[in-house]
């Protein structure tokens, strides 16, 4: 997963773009792996304690490279707490995106997440 938003971010013409591709890629996974997506991140993974460290260790190593990724005049620790709430934000539409028999194509589900994104993104400041 990360290699393919790696890779679709890479090829980005600009920032904004690099959102909404990043944001395809994770969703192309998770149509394409629908299962795993379900495994990872269903309810009652969470209650296996190995298997809850194993997902939290997934989801700090998308963290690390989403972090890098964010242009903002702020502090590591920040760049860290706002790509675990892009992880939440991606993690949380494509439940509700599965759970409705993903019912809008990638392209539009990337767009409309890139667009909230996106604003917020560009609202960021020291605080």
């Amino acid at each position: 997963m990360m290699t393919a938003i790696a890779k679709a971010v890479a090829q980005a013409r600009g920032p904004h773009q690099q959102v909404e591709a990043g944001f395809a890629a994770y969703f192309r996974f998770v149509a394409e792996h629908e299962d795993a997506f379900k495994l990872l991140f269903g309810s009652g993974t969470r209650r296996d304690q190995e298997f809850a460290d194993a997902v939290r260790h997934v989801e700090s190593t998308i963290a690390e490279e989403l972090a890098r990724l964010i242009e903002a005049d702020i502090d590591s620790d920040h760049r860290h707490l706002l790509a675990h709430g892009l992880i939440g934000l991606a993690e949380g539409a494509s439940r509700y995106w599965v759970a409705n028999g993903r019912h809008i194509d990638v392209e539009r589900l990337s767009r409309r997440m890139a667009q909230m994104t996106w604003a917020g993104l560009r609202g960021v400041s020291r605080d």
